[in-house]
């Protein structure tokens, strides 16, 4: 029997796993979640370390001081045992330095979405969703009872189109602050102006706003004033602990009476067991660390902008740059390219994208030196010329 090959009785489910398998390789889809070695590696442009602090002292040391103090594991969910002082103290820290009244810190940054969507997506209520939202907040969409219109990725008019045309007496509309795909920001003013004038909350994932928005990384709805005036209280924002903060774990923030309500209605947070200690730890250690630095959020959207000016793209309004290709093929073949040389870069690719185009991805962070910066831009305006034909 050859290698792979199965004895016995035909089984249809994994011959349909076999037959999905064969069909992603022939479309340059396989993905994999094996060690990377890094050999040869110089420059690590592919990872969501924005702030360039995962191996930082502060972050190291906040880890340590958590684990000592609470040991390897929250002990169970947070509503029973699982709650410990290092979990109140980023919730309240973050909160201070996000400008809202409350946090309610998760395991994971998609447990934080699927709890916000399936707690205010009740059964009377309309969801407006941007096209290229998360697959988190997507998939809490689903699991919700609301009824969910998707708008056109930034169109403004669609969102108030939908709200006008409703028939519930809720309505939530949806946005990421900052997309992780194309790296453009929503008109966060626009849609809170519509969610005040249609009685509507306004959701906004601070996943890569968070650290990287802002004067001091405050993410881009203090930034932009949000809750500053008419509204404020209307407001809901998400961000995972995993990108800017160099950790793990996610956190909804907003009013009070929000966080209560999630924290004895959200089954992700009362079924889960709460956030390792170490991983909130390192959370604040970076955090704290952001807080004492504002200078951080610059660094980060300088090389940002040195690298688009290499990639020959348009900058981003965050850390994360893309660069269409052709085909996943050629995605993949410009990414070997760019680690022959010591320079380690992503591609999205179907189905990740949420418009069907496989393209580079390319993360900026504060931690590159000017020399590897120089060094990353080389790099990487010689493989985007090779692939000039990119859409």
């Amino acid at each position: 029997m050859r290698p792979g090959e199965r004895a016995g009785a035909v089984n249809q489910y994994l011959d349909a796993l076999d037959a999905a398998a064969k069909l992603r390789t022939e479309r340059d889809l396989t993905r994999t979640a094996e060690a990377d070695q890094l050999d040869g590696v110089r420059i690590d442009l592919a990872g969501n370390d924005y702030l360039g602090l995962r191996r930082h002292p502060a972050v190291l040391e906040g880890a340590r001081r958590a684990l000592d103090e609470a040991g390897g594991g929250a002990g169970a969910s947070r509503l029973v045992t699982g709650t410990h002082a290092v979990h109140t103290t980023l919730e309240a820290e973050l909160a201070a330095h996000m400008g809202h009244e409350s946090a309610l810190v998760f395991s994971t940054g998609y447990h934080a979405n699927l709890s916000a969507m399936t707690v205010l997506g009740t059964a009377d209520t309309l969801v407006v969703s941007d096209a290229h939202n998360h697959a988190s907040l997507i998939d809490g969409m689903r699991l919700a009872k609301a009824r969910v219109a998707v708008t056109p990725h930034l169109d403004v008019d669609a969102v108030r189109r939908a709200l006008a045309e409703r028939t519930e007496p809720r309505a939530v509309i949806v946005v990421e602050s900052i997309f992780s795909v194309l790296g453009d920001a929503a008109d966060l003013p626009a849609l809170l102006a519509l969610a005040v004038e249609h009685d509507a909350l306004l959701v906004v994932d601070e996943a890569h706003g968070l650290g990287v928005a802002g004067k001091g990384g405050e993410g881009l709805v203090r930034a932009g004033g949000l809750l500053d005036g008419e509204g404020a209280d209307r407001v809901v924002v998400t961000v995972t602990l995993s990108k800017s903060l160099a950790s793990q774990g996610g956190a909804v923030l907003g009013p009070r009476s929000l966080r209560e309500h999630l924290l004895n209605t959200a089954r992700p947070f009362i079924f889960d067991t709460g956030l390792a200690p170490a991983s909130a730890g390192a959370a604040l250690g970076a955090l704290r660390h952001l807080v004492a630095h504002p200078e951080l959020p610059g660094r980060t959207l300088a090389a940002a902008a040195a690298i688009a000016d290499a990639l020959g793209v348009e900058p981003s309004a965050g850390a994360v740059l893309s660069k269409p290709m052709p085909s996943p093929a050629e995605a993949l073949a410009a990414v070997d390219a760019a680690r022959a040389q010591g320079l380690r870069i992503g591609c999205f690719r179907p189905p990740s994208t949420p418009d069907g185009i496989s393209r580079l991805r390319v993360t900026a962070t504060a931690g590159l030196t000017d020399a590897e910066l120089d060094d990353a831009r080389r790099i990487l305006g010689a493989v985007a010329s090779t692939f000039e034909g990119a859409q």
